[in-house]
């Protein structure tokens, strides 16, 4: 399974996450019982997101100026979640890559301003660890 198919995965699990107080295993569980089964790379980072959800929606509220994290839609939180985490925790991935894919999710699950809005919120983080 490719990395683009993993980390849609990986989102689905933060998105459903954000609905219910599950453990991170009862989430896969469910996702591998009723869709397919989930990939490494999926499983790693959605706990890692899960671990981090504080510092993870700090960033988000950092760089979203006039936003109160509770003002942004959850899918768009989910997206963010992914990206920051991959951006600070995922070596292996470049954050240009980080960016573009979660631009791309954003597209296919919120919407072209949303897709906007993420990036710039993404660019942000970025310039300021530069």
């Amino acid at each position: 399974m490719n990395r683009y198919k993993q980390r849609e995965q990986a989102l689905l699990l933060i998105f459903e996450r954000l609905f219910t107080d599950d453990s991170n295993e009862a989430v896969c569980e469910a996702y591998e019982e009723n869709f397919e089964e989930l990939g490494e790379y999926s499983k790693s980072v959605f706990c890692g997101v899960s671990d981090n959800a504080e510092l993870l929606d700090s960033k988000i509220s950092e760089f979203s100026k006039g936003w109160r994290l509770q003002r942004i839609p959850k899918i768009n939180i989910a997206i963010l979640r992914l990206a920051i985490y991959e951006i600070m925790f995922v070596d292996d991935v470049p954050s240009s890559v980080a960016v573009n894919e979660a631009v791309e999710l954003a597209k296919r699950y919120s919407g072209e301003d949303d897709a906007s809005f993420i990036n710039g919120i993404l660019g942000s983080l970025i310039r300021s660890e530069e």
